[in-house]
């Protein structure tokens, strides 16, 4: 085991040089604050260990949401060659293309205020949340089939939402090489019930109202006003992604040794992407994060109508539209500048957000002006903020940029903290109307179990990989 070390290269970013193993060094994006918390825990240990992968290119990376993950680090960004790199499922993340989609409506909270109770209420009982929560829309096999292979577009087709809804999507919500075959008859029972759910854990379902802009072009651009009212939901592919992340984890550690990787910890097993493991993975992979598009986008419409029944007010009026959906857990075959050429590669972002510039080809056209829309939601107290992808990620980062606050606490020592409190009544008492399923969570997701948000955000505005848009702040919140 080697040495970890770490020196600073500016305000915002710190080295952690290539040693041992390690093939490239590793860089984490944080300011002194955030550099202290990297002693706490071994999120630092990781981002060295993913630096030891084969075909890994040019660094590995942390945002300054980092924190201890499954082999990779919770925020970790790294690139790998196609043709000599690998593809590693806790790369990715057990909750496969878990992600968050931003709505902006045409109202303001003196519009909601009075009926905001009502309201929270009616999302809580209309959107079902929780471990194990189960929804109205019940798959066959061959639908099961369309929605790996189709995303939110079979949503869509299916009475889910508009086709607007797919231009500001990422990838226009669909994973291309999805291939159902590749997916085990367990993940395929647990997908079977829960599309259209939130989950446990820390998603969420969130009221939140524009309270400033920093950035006047790019949030007109993505319809946001000072004063309105937005909606974040953050979901992924529930127990579907969760189990084709364990049936391949299980598969790769079994046959660890006839890859001749040398590995410096198992959690990081992997499979060359050109090797049948690899590419059998990448299409269950696709198959999972096509079933989360399909899932944010049934959520998405169920709050339409939820908001439409308990305001009494026609969708022309409510004019709720999607600003952007973007993948937190994801490995995605992507172009960069490498050493002057023009190179695909693949990118794993785990617990990490796409921040593409202004004129770049995957953007809707909406948004070419100004670059894509980059959503970093905080604790259940705090809100969001939205930013801005900027060119110097493509350069550092891999269009990268953080995906929220990042924990501090395990979800144990959170649970402890939280002895003889109240939190409904804590977040009350700030402006936060909270409604769970499970007093658990409310405990696990307390708001000091988080960064915060504003310290994470400022390091990747002030690094200038993405720009600050517009903060948002929390008025209700619906969790599993």
């Amino acid at each position: 085991m080697f040495e970890i070390k770490m020196e600073r290269i500016d305000e915002n970013r710190v080295l952690i040089p290539q040693t041992g193993k390690m093939r490239v060094p590793g860089i984490v994006y944080a300011n002194d604050k955030i550099f202290r918390l990297l002693t706490t825990d071994e999120s630092a240990r990781q981002v060295a260990n993913v630096a030891c992968l084969p075909g890994i290119m040019k660094y590995s990376l942390a945002m300054p949401d980092v924190h201890w993950g499954y082999g990779f680090p919770i925020g970790g960004v790294a690139a790998f060659d196609l043709d000599k790199g690998i593809i590693s499922p806790g790369g990715v993340g057990y909750d496969i293309n878990c992600g968050c989609r931003l709505l902006a409506a045409n109202l303001t909270l003196d519009d909601i205020k009075d009926k905001l109770d009502a309201l929270t209420t009616a999302l809580y009982q209309g959107i079902p949340s929780g471990v194990g929560s189960t929804g109205e829309v019940k798959l066959s096999g061959k639908d099961q089939t369309k929605v790996f292979q189709e995303g939110s577009a079979w949503a869509v087709k299916n009475g889910f939402g508009l086709s607007e809804d797919l231009e500001t999507t990422e990838d226009n919500g669909v994973m291309p090489g999805a291939d159902p075959e590749q997916v085990s008859a367990r993940a395929l029972e647990r997908g079977k019930e829960q599309l259209g759910t939130l989950g446990s854990g820390n998603h969420f379902l969130e009221i939140e109202v524009v309270q400033e802009i920093f950035d006047k072009q790019a949030a007109e651009a993505f319809g946001l006003y000072k004063g309105r009212i937005a909606v974040m939901i953050h979901s992924g592919s529930r127990g579907l992604g969760y189990q084709v992340c364990d049936d391949y984890l299980a598969l790769m550690v079994k046959h660890a040794a006839e890859t001749g990787i040398d590995l410096p910890d198992k959690q990081l097993a992997c499979a060359y992407i050109q090797s049948e493991r690899g590419r059998r993975y990448l299409a269950a992979m696709a198959c999972a994060a096509n079933y989360a598009w399909a899932n944010r986008q049934i959520l998405m419409h169920l709050t339409r109508e939820i908001f439409e029944k308990t305001l009494q007010i026609s969708p022309r009026d409510l004019a709720m539209r999607l600003v952007y959906d973007v993948c937190h857990n994801i490995a995605k075959m992507e172009s960069f500048d490498i050493d002057g050429k023009t190179k695909k590669i693949c990118v794993h972002r785990k617990g990490a957000t796409r921040s593409y510039p202004a004129g770049h080809d995957a953007l809707p056209a909406r948004y070419k002006s100004v670059g894509q829309p980059v959503l970093i939601p905080g604790d259940m107290g705090t809100g969001s903020f939205v930013l801005v992808g900027q060119q110097k990620a493509m350069e550092e980062t891999f269009g990268s940029a953080c995906h929220g606050a990042g924990r501090v606490m395990s979800r144990k020592q959170a649970t402890k903290a939280s002895l003889g409190r109240t939190i409904v009544r804590e977040l009350a008492e700030q402006g936060v109307l909270v409604m769970a399923s499970s007093k658990g969570t409310l405990k696990e997701e307390i708001p000091e179990a988080y960064k915060n948000l504003q310290d994470v955000v400022q390091v990747v505005h002030d690094a200038g990989i993405a720009k600050k848009v517009a903060r948002l702040k929390s008025v209700a919140c619906i969790k599993g």
